[in-house]
């Protein structure tokens, strides 16, 4: 008995698919640490400068979404990839509503928040 005997024979019929919803929660997941990074450097910029404290508070603001962002996306894409991987052995398909949705919100405010920063940091 080799160790493929006991694989789901279900799962090994969509061995395409199972691959595809892989490859797209590990992008998810690099978008996950990309926005994480950017909440690092967010926050950073204005650290012992002399931006002004309104600066510094919508950088701190700006970080602190950003990670919380990157840790939201990162638990709705592993819910959004259990999903797929239970439909796709069912045969249906349900498009995901929820992460896009999900992602406009926290972008759009931290677009905000970036914007912000950035006419403090560019007219003081």
């Amino acid at each position: 008995m080799n160790g493929h005997d006991s694989a789901n024979p279900i799962e090994n019929k969509y061995v395409q698919q199972h691959l595809a919803n892989e490859r797209t929660y590990l992008a998810w997941v690099r978008t996950c640490i990309a926005v994480a990074g950017l909440g690092f450097l967010a926050a950073g910029l204005t650290f012992n400068s002399t931006y002004g404290e309104k600066a510094h508070l919508f950088a701190v603001a700006a970080g602190v979404g950003a990670l919380l962002f990157a840790l939201s996306l990162l638990v709705s894409a592993t819910f959004d990839y259990k999903r797929k991987r239970r439909d796709i052995n069912e045969g249906i398909f349900r498009s995901s509503r929820g992460i896009v949705n999900l992602t406009l919100g926290f972008m759009l405010v931290l677009f905000v928040l970036l914007f912000v920063l950035a006419g403090f940091l560019l007219f003081g």
